[in-house]
């Protein structure tokens, strides 16, 4: 029955890592944003340089709202990785069927 359990917990934390992995593609999305609007912004300002400081600043919120999906998606990461409950009960189980 131990070996069941420590199947489960494997099973429940490879999928953990997986989920990790699969919330850091989220990663691309805002760097291929930021990307475009930076470039959109140099096009705008090369046109109307005189408004180049509107541009920037409406640039630099835009990017900052595009950045909180990475942000949120490290975390997510970060939390299914470290923050997981059963990786304690894996190790533990683990332990006890070793007879450490």
């Amino acid at each position: 029955m131990d070996e069941m359990k420590i199947l489960a917990n494997a099973i429940v934390l490879g999928a953990s890592a997986l989920g990790a992995g699969t919330a850091m593609i989220a990663g691309l999305g805002p760097g291929i944003g930021e990307g475009y609007c930076g470039g959109k912004a140099v096009e705008a300002i090369g046109r109307q340089p005189e408004a180049s400081g509107a541009i920037t600043r409406t640039m630099v919120i835009g990017d900052a709202l595009a950045e909180t999906t990475g942000l949120y998606a490290l975390v997510i990461a970060l939390l299914l990785l470290y923050a997981n409950p059963l990786f304690g009960n894996l190790t533990s189980a683990i332990g006890n069927v070793a007879g450490v």
